[in-house]
């Protein structure tokens, strides 16, 4: 038997020729610096990436990735991803979107996805704000924020990505942010080896109309106290000294000293330890959790469907495209 070696790459051979165009300072650079390298090792060909984009700043990413790439239009990067994805499932499929483009006019296409279970992969840019456009409040922006479209206040809801990814029934959901390099790989090169539908939500910084919309959080004087990294397997602790813990209670998670802290598990029914700790944590009175929140096995959309289409054409025979048409009632017009 014939042993293919991985192919070897470097971030130089996923950097296209396109000049780079988003604000300097635009927390997408770091994350497009952290998708190349990522490629990079991943030992997959070249030609097998796909990258999808929508609508808005971030969707300018299929430009600069020197990769098959699909800039479409708004909201709808995850029909179209989807349509690649079952024509060729042996592509490794990217989704690049924004918080505007996936949860506004998105919204539909983006949940259908993640219950369908396909197996690509999602990166929500999370600014708050509808920047290519100048700054207008967007699905996760928050209450009061003030803004061209809201002068007087926002009085909207906010959506919670990672809450509204679970209760779509994503196989995978996670969270990283564009300055901690590091942790944002290993969260990208965890959504690539997981089979099925991986969503990942980026905290990123928009540095004209939204600027330090995180620096609660991502701060790198309170960060080790804001954020809690879940790792399967391993207690909930944070902090600096890693002296802090969370404990999951039947009808709370609440703070505790690290050896009283709870393991996590990535493979809760429905999510349902998941979607607590991320509803809590606005609250402030714990950590935001980071790092991968769900991770379960189900069986992914196209392989069901094309085992479906070939014992149909085992059963029914080749079928042809005048047959669809001219099956059942027909008229004749003259």
């Amino acid at each position: 038997m014939t042993t293919v070696e991985a192919p070897s790459y470097k971030k130089a051979d996923f950097v296209s020729d396109q000049e780079v165009r988003w604000c300097p300072g635009c927390g997408d650079y770091a994350i497009l610096n952290a998708v190349q390298q990522t490629f990079a090792k991943l030992g997959v060909s070249k030609e097998k990436f796909v990258c999808v984009s929508g609508i808005g700043c971030s969707s300018r990413f299929p430009y600069y990735a020197d990769t098959f790439g699909f800039h479409s239009i708004h909201g709808r990067a995850p029909a179209v991803a989807t349509g690649i994805k079952v024509a060729n499932p042996d592509l490794s499929v990217w989704i690049i979107t924004g918080d505007g483009d996936a949860l506004s006019i998105g919204g539909n296409h983006i949940i259908h996805a993640m219950r369908r279970n396909l197996d690509m992969n999602v990166l929500l840019f999370n600014n708050r704000i509808y920047g290519l456009t100048k700054g207008q409040y967007s699905p996760t922006s928050e209450i009061n924020k003030k803004t061209p479209s809201s002068p007087f206040g926002s009085v909207d809801q906010p959506f919670n990505p990672i809450a509204l990814a679970l209760g779509s029934g994503a196989t995978f959901v996670a969270r990283s942010v564009d300055t901690q390099a590091a942790h944002l790989k290993g969260v990208l090169e965890a959504a690539h080896a997981h089979k099925g539908f991986s969503f990942v939500e980026i905290l990123q910084n928009c540095v004209i109309y939204n600027n330090k919309a995180f620096e609660h959080i991502t701060d790198k004087t309170i960060r080790h106290d804001r954020q809690v990294d879940l790792q399967a397997g391993k207690p909930m602790v944070y902090g600096k000294d890693l002296d802090k813990g969370l404990k999951i209670l039947p009808d709370s998670i609440i703070n505790c000293p690290p050896e009283e802290a709870s393991t996590w598990r990535t493979d809760g029914p429905a999510g349902a330890n998941a979607f607590r700790i991320c509803q809590a944590s606005e609250s402030g009175e714990i950590p935001v959790p980071f790092g991968i929140l769900r991770q379960v096995n189900r069986p992914v959309f196209e392989t069901d469907l094309h085992l479906q289409i070939q014992a149909t054409t085992q059963n029914l025979g080749q079928g042809t495209l005048e047959n669809l048409l001219m099956e059942g009632e027909t008229w004749q017009v003259s």
